[in-house]
């Protein structure tokens, strides 16, 4: 199983903020948890706004809440609102219902952690995840 280090961590988010410039992107956060939903890493770009940062960990946080990338907790909101308005309270750091969150897997398909990023479209978000990902090695659920 592929652990989620500071230095694997490091690997996803400067990937991430890479596909970010290559796409000219608005300035994005990115965060990485393990699979406990411990935070192990966090870059705000600057001009993020200030509550970015939640934003991102509550996007990878929901992800592994759910057992789902967050852009299927967006769907899900769409057909049980009040299912998962109610997450609110009981996921500390929170579950944001929009594209951007995905589970981190290793080559054997279990998961090692999420990340999430905000600052863009969800779209382009999820995209930058998904960047990160493979440069780390790791497959996106």
């Amino acid at each position: 199983m592929a652990a989620i280090t500071l230095e694997r961590a490091n690997i996803i988010i400067a990937a991430a903020l890479a596909k970010g410039r290559e796409f000219g992107l608005k300035p994005l956060t990115v965060a990485v948890l393990d699979a406990g939903g411990h935070l192990i890493a966090l870059q705000r770009q600057d001009g993020a706004s200030n509550h970015r940062p939640q934003i991102a960990i509550g996007k990878a946080s929901g992800a592994l809440a759910l057992g789902v990338s967050s852009r299927e907790i967006d769907e899900l909101a769409a057909k049980r609102p009040i299912f998962v308005a109610a997450l609110g309270p009981i996921v500390p750091q929170g579950v944001i219902p929009a594209a951007g969150g995905i589970i981190l897997a290793g080559a054997d398909g279990a998961p090692v952690g999420a990340v999430g990023i905000t600052g863009d479209t969800s779209d382009n978000d999820e995209a930058c995840a998904i960047a990160g990902a493979a440069a780390a090695g790791l497959k996106p659920l």
